[in-house]
Parts: C-alpha cells; structure tokens; sequence
C-alpha cells in the first residue's frame, strides 16, 4: 500500500468545498500571509493557476504574482477567485460581546 503524502491529501481534500471553505477561513484567522498560501494550494488544487486565473477573469501572470510569497493582491483580485470556485468572504464579531 502506498502512502500518500501530506500535500497530495491536502490538495485533494481542497477539493472539496466544504473542507476547502474551512481551510481558508483558519488561514484567514491566523495572518493574511497564510490565507494567500492557502489561497495558493487552494487554486492549485482546483485546475491550477492557468484554470484559476481564466475562471477569475485575470491573467496568469497576475494570478503569479498575486499570490506569490511578495504578493499584495486587491481585495477584487481575491474576491474574484473565491467567486470563480463558488466561495465567498464573509464577516463576523470576533466575539459575543459585539454581536448582541
């Protein structure tokens, strides 16, 4: 039985949207560096970056360079991905507190 590694797992798992939803909403948590690395696996995992950048109406080179470890991509840019693989941002409290 051969074993798969841990990133063919994960880019499997992204896949799925549920999984995919989780994944880049706990990156999102931690700092905007990791969500654009999740970003990244994420369009990796979903057709690649030439797939993710005709499906978000951008060029490949700006899909590259976005989410590129020297990246700093406009928010349209990221909305544009979520939207092209049927996600979305979304905004809540970050605690009780603020919502009541």
């Amino acid at each position: 039985m051969k074993l798969r590694s841990f990133e063919e797992g994960l880019l499997k798992e992204l896949q799925t949207p549920e999984f995919a939803a989780a994944y880049l909403e706990d990156a999102l948590t931690e700092s905007v560096e990791e969500f654009l690395v999740a970003l990244r696996k994420y369009v990796q995992a979903n057709g690649g970056m030439t797939q993710g950048a005709e499906q978000s109406h951008l060029t490949r080179e700006a899909l590259y360079r976005m989410l590129s470890s020297e990246g700093n991509p406009e928010l349209r840019s990221i909305h544009a991905i979520l939207k092209a693989h049927g996600l979305k941002f979304s905004i809540q409290p970050e605690n009780e507190t603020l919502a009541a």
